[in-house]
């Protein structure tokens, strides 16, 4: 018998708390601008030029105050590595709880609120927690951060940082979600929780609108986990769930203050940002490797990164290209840490990075890397399906609808230039 069972078990249980899942009001779009106000520049006498990476990149402004509020220190949490998650449809009884806290081998149970919310047609799927409590359920790594527990104490999300690669989230934004409070998400960390998006404080949960006590954690020697999760099985109603869970690595990621980039001339808030980081695209070891060469312009570059993407129009590449940096002319740093010609985040540029022109080395300040990799990204998005979905990758892009609205006016006025 296997004992695993998919996260999206988790998300198929939370969807069935039915008067949890909350739809996304989407901001109206504005008009967008006759192209001749799209500032279209003539790309075929615009040379490409791959840069170093300044020596000293721009400090971001510190707004945030000097000390972290006072928190529990981390030697003072004892740690109880939850081995089951039990998702119920209803709030566990009183009855269901103690059956399982005196089973044999659970040394501790806590329970939590929960449900799904949704964010731009994106379900989440969120645990709400009493901070000090919820403390001892989380790796080392991740209990020993004050600004992570002030920020859910604050009101804020807290992502797992495996939602915030997965679903584009940018720390610092705040989301508006249908019928609740604007969300913001502050930081991220890794629970290791299977199905479960992020985390939110007890008070704010009820303002989302999550169901009562559906969530709990239990605790007991590993090797008895199987056979504890037998046992809690049979005292569960229909449609519950129990999922064996794993030990997380702990590392955290917050931002205090803003959004992952500088917010732009138009009200957005930067390409989709993870955890900051390193890896093969961030350091050229391994990094995947696409056929673009080194074209002599920005033109001829984005007609080339395009092939990348089935589907995808290269005057969309090129809109964001001048839109990001004006086709290389203000490659950054961001105060936020966005970079190269197509400001990505080094985290973003982890997991979306390419190699473009065949050196061996996927360089985020290099035009010939960059464009392809944008290309590379916007299609994990469905940006090749075209139509909305093509709107939906760019809003990933960057999380604004304004954002979207200028992209594809520049992106006209292109392909009304360039036949």
């Amino acid at each position: 018998m296997r004992f695993f069972v998919p996260a999206m078990v988790i998300l198929t249980a939370l969807v069935a708390l039915g008067a949890v899942v909350l739809l996304l009001i989407v901001p109206g779009v504005p008009p967008a601008p006759h192209a001749a106000e799209a500032g279209v520049r003539d790309l075929a006498a615009i040379e490409p030029i791959a840069t170093a990476a300044p020596s000293t990149p721009a400090a971001e402004p510190r707004t945030e105050p000097a000390s972290e509020p006072a928190s529990e220190p981390a030697s003072e949490v004892v740690p109880t590595p939850p081995r089951l998650m039990v998702v119920s449809r209803s709030t566990l009884t009183e009855r269901t709880r103690t059956g399982i806290s005196r089973l044999r081998h659970v040394r501790k149970i806590d329970v939590f609120d929960g449900g799904v919310v949704k964010v731009a047609g994106v379900g989440l799927n969120l645990i709400a927690v009493d901070p000090a409590r919820f403390r001892a359920w989380t790796p080392d790594g991740v209990a020993a951060q004050p600004a992570l527990w002030s920020a859910l104490t604050a009101g804020d999300l807290v992502a797992d940082s495996s939602a915030v690669r997965r679903l584009g989230l940018v720390l610092g934004s705040h989301y508006q979600v249908d019928g609740g409070p604007r969300l913001r998400a502050a930081a991220a960390a890794s629970f290791g929780l299977p199905g479960v998006d992020g985390i939110v404080a007890e008070e704010t949960g009820r303002r989302l609108g999550l169901l009562p006590g559906v969530a709990m954690l239990v605790h007991g020697p590993q090797k008895a986990t199987a056979l504890l999760r037998k046992r809690v099985g049979r005292l569960l109603g229909p449609g519950s769930q129990v999922v064996a869970v794993g030990r997380a690595t702990g590392a955290a990621t917050t931002r205090r203050t803003g959004g992952e980039k500088a917010a732009s001339s138009d009200g957005g808030t930067g390409p989709t940002r993870g955890d900051t980081g390193t890896g093969p695209a961030a350091t050229g070891e391994k990094a995947r490797r696409v056929a673009v060469g080194r074209p002599a312009s920005y033109l001829e570059l984005y007609r080339k990164s395009a092939g990348v993407c089935p589907g995808l129009s290269w005057t969309v590449l090129a809109a964001i290209g001048q839109v990001e940096s004006s086709h290389g002319r203000n490659n950054g740093p961001s105060s936020a840490g966005a970079q190269g010609p197509m400001q990505f985040m080094p985290a973003t540029w982890k997991a979306y990075g390419v190699d473009g022109d065949g050196d061996g080395v996927a360089d985020i300040w290099s035009p010939y890397d960059a464009v392809p990799s944008a290309a590379n990204y916007l299609c994990a998005n469905g940006a090749g399906q075209g139509g909305r979905k093509l709107e939906k990758a760019i809003w990933f892009y960057n999380h604004s609808w304004s954002y979207v609205a200028k992209v594809m006016a520049v992106s006209r006025g292109y392909a009304a230039a360039y036949p």
